[in-house]
């Protein structure tokens, strides 16, 4: 009988916590989005783009996802003001979670280059996710260190079934 009063109360004591931590979600995902002071909403979808600073994490109802830009691994788009051969790449590490699935990093890239394995876009739980936008653009001078820390992106979310169906009705 002690035993059962025992496991009864901690399962009690999870489930508090786990209430708590709910309670503590909502208040930080609201203030994300009252902190921006301009008029615009560069978080949110312009034009069905949706804006991550660098290390920023979204939760996205409307796709029922987790999304989160954990930075640049590779950087080789040419810099403002030089003449360049090859226009260059520029990687994305984002972190997608679904409701109901494991973490996943996807590493979108500036353009398709299947030889170089440079994917614009991805599949994640039904969702086609790429990349549209990363700014700033590197610059001569400083050769590219400078940006670490301070990148954006802009990644636009489409149904994957509507994207390969286009063409059948």
């Amino acid at each position: 009988m002690f035993h059962k009063a025992i496991i009864f109360s901690l399962g009690m004591l999870t489930l508090a916590g786990c209430n708590a931590q709910k309670k503590t979600k909502t208040p930080e995902s609201a203030a994300g989005t009252a902190s921006n002071s301009s008029g615009t909403k560069p978080e949110l979808q312009k034009e069905g783009i949706i804006y991550f600073n660098q290390g920023e994490n979204k939760f996205l109802k409307e796709y029922e996802m987790n999304v989160t830009f954990k930075g640049i691994s590779e950087d080789s788009r040419c810099p403002e003001g030089v003449a360049c051969i090859w226009a260059g790449v520029a990687v994305a590490q984002v972190e997608v979670m679904g409701t109901y699935t494991r973490p996943m990093v996807l590493n979108l890239a500036t353009m398709d280059n299947t030889g170089r394995d440079y994917h614009k876009s991805a599949e994640f739980n039904g969702y086609t996710i790429s990349l549209e936008e990363v700014t700033p653009s590197r610059k001569a001078e400083a050769g590219g260190k400078d940006l670490n820390g301070k990148y954006k992106i802009g990644i636009k979310i489409t149904n994957a079934d509507a994207a390969s169906n286009s063409t059948k009705k």
